[in-house]
């Protein structure tokens, strides 16, 4: 199927309620429009959500909110059952206001369970609060590396330095030159840079040490003197980790200075709304992620379809992992029955077994993350817009 027609496609899809014709759709609730059965329990549970809605990463916090709110709509507002109570927290851009932003939902909203969390720096911050709670957080975006020993915490997205690894295997084995890698200074980037270094340092193919760019109290805003010394290096390709409106300062910075090195990166780097404001700047430009809007199964079809009819927006891995967040709600509520507690609904998570996604079947490993597939893109144009097109199914990690 050509680019053009699968577009066309997603459009017609869309058109005529797709969601309510796919099983993988609605198999864990009922379809949107249809009335509960009978015996539908009438207690509604309450679900904290935690993103930012504002300042550097307010884009991620709101696919995450789509996301999840996508799935709502599609099972009739309905988790397990039960009818939902949605409360949305702000997550901010610190670890204070992402543990307030916890702590109101644990203490005054009383939330079953939680989800959302964008920031490796809030997840690291909140982890104490959660586990004392013993209330599951089923986190759909931030997982860093340092994250241990979590009984509560459970991940739809990924381990930080698993798109580096992904990444570095692929540059090892098909790129002719060496590799320079620069960073944001903090948690998700490091580990970023380390998952590249596993698969790439042993071949010898770094053009020098990996160089780090502030971010902390506030994002570098001018790469100006990082881009110089790329142009001074020999390097065939360049790995970069940036997300929210730091990546679209690099992306249109790295155009504008005419680096002749091509540009790889964890697919943050494109994601989304993120690519749009890049524009041209960002055609070319290699990610590596766990999901690609033109992934062609059943469940993406549907939940691409559905998320364009109700967002009028492409989907990206983060509404998509949100939207992977509320299916794994949406079975282990109804796993738990008639006892539902947080510490029973955390030990139903543990039941729920694969989970049918958009980003192709996966399911928990022993980290309490996705053991999953791992995609190649490229920014280039699918249909009439720029979009990360599939290129190649890269590794399976986890």
């Amino acid at each position: 199927m050509s680019q053009l027609d699968r577009r066309q496609a997603l459009r017609l899809l869309a058109g005529i309620g797709a969601a309510a014709a796919v099983p993988g759709l609605t198999a864990c609730g009922n379809a949107r429009g249809g009335s509960p059965a009978p015996e539908a329990p009438t207690t509604p549970v309450r679900i904290g959500l935690v993103a930012p809605q504002a300042g550097t990463y307010k884009v991620i916090g709101d696919d995450l909110t789509q996301g999840f709110k996508l799935y709502l709509q599609t099972h009739n507002e309905r988790l397990g059952n039960h009818p939902v109570e949605l409360v949305l927290a702000d997550e901010g851009e610190t670890a204070d206001s992402a543990r307030a932003a916890v702590d109101k939902l644990l203490k005054q909203n009383r939330v079953l369970a939680l989800t959302g969390v964008t920031s490796s720096v809030a997840m690291e911050a909140i982890k104490d609060l959660v586990e004392g709670a013993r209330i599951p957080l089923i986190g759909s975006n931030a997982s860093p590396t340092t994250l241990q020993g979590a009984v509560y915490i459970w991940r739809t997205s990924y381990v930080n330095d698993e798109p580096g690894k992904a990444l570095g295997k692929y540059l090892a084995e098909n790129l002719d030159g060496t590799v320079y890698c620069i960073a944001a200074d903090y948690q998700a980037g490091r580990d970023e840079v380390a998952g590249l270094l596993a698969t790439l340092r042993p071949t010898g193919r770094l053009a020098a040490d990996p160089v780090y760019t502030p971010f902390t109290p506030t994002p570098v805003k001018d790469f100006t003197p990082y881009l110089a010394a790329i142009k001074n290096s020999d390097a065939a390709a360049v790995f970069c980790f940036y997300a929210g409106t730091s990546a679209i300062d690099f992306v249109k910075q790295y155009r504008a200075a005419e680096l002749k090195p091509a540009l790889y990166a964890p697919g943050f780097l494109t994601e989304g709304l993120i690519l749009k404001q890049q524009g041209e700047a960002a055609r070319g430009i290699f990610t590596s992620m766990n999901y690609a809007p033109d992934l062609d199964n059943a469940a993406n079809r549907s939940f691409a379809a559905e998320y364009q009819k109700a967002f009028e927006q492409t989907p990206t891995t983060y509404a998509m992992a949100s939207y992977d967040a509320a299916a794994v709600l949406d079975k282990a509520i109804a796993l738990a029955g008639n006892e539902l507690t947080a510490q029973a609904l955390n030990s139903a998570i543990s039941k729920v077994g694969q989970i049918d996604s958009p980003r192709g079947a996966w399911q928990f490993n022993q980290n309490r993350t996705p053991q999953q597939k791992w995609y190649l893109r490229e920014v280039k144009p699918d249909g009439t817009l720029l979009s990360n097109v599939l290129v190649t199914e890269l590794t399976t990690l986890g």
